[in-house]
């Protein structure tokens, strides 16, 4: 019997490690879309209903900034070319349960080599066929 148990155990922490590869692949994809500025790559891996919110932090209040899919898609594609950006991601946080998952990202954001503001990022995902999509990509940031 604990054999058994141990088998189970097994099995199903390798089905849980291959799930968060394969999301953490999709996330991947998806600022490889930012970075690149390609907006078929984002929509490769993220719903076309996809929600994206931002938190943005100051000692006198907070707000929060609701962006279209498409508006967040146009403006990625329009981003200068000689703009050298990159979002440093520093960690996963993944908590899946079935077809669902939640990631949470701390990040530090550079624009031409400087440090601009950092925050997390929190990002749900649904499992369609194959793929794990970004549903919605909400982000905190505090300027620096």
């Amino acid at each position: 019997m604990r054999k058994l148990l141990l088998f189970v155990f097994f099995v199903s922490f390798q089905s849980l490690m291959a799930q968060e590869a394969e999301i953490r692949q999709s996330i991947k994809t998806f600022f490889e879309g930012i970075h690149t500025r390609d907006s078929l790559k984002i929509n490769s891996v993220s719903d076309e209903d996809l929600m994206l919110q931002t938190v943005v932090q100051s000692p006198r209040r907070n707000k929060v900034i609701v962006t279209k899919a498409a508006d967040f898609k146009r403006y990625v594609a329009t981003i200068p070319k000689e703009t050298k950006f990159e979002e440093k991601l520093l960690s996963y946080t993944i908590k899946v349960d079935g077809g669902m998952a939640h990631v949470w990202i701390p990040f530090e954001f550079y624009i031409n080599g400087e440090l601009t503001h950092k925050g997390v990022n929190s990002m749900q995902l649904f499992k369609d066929k194959d793929v794990w999509k970004v549903i919605y990509y909400g982000d905190s940031k505090i300027k620096i």
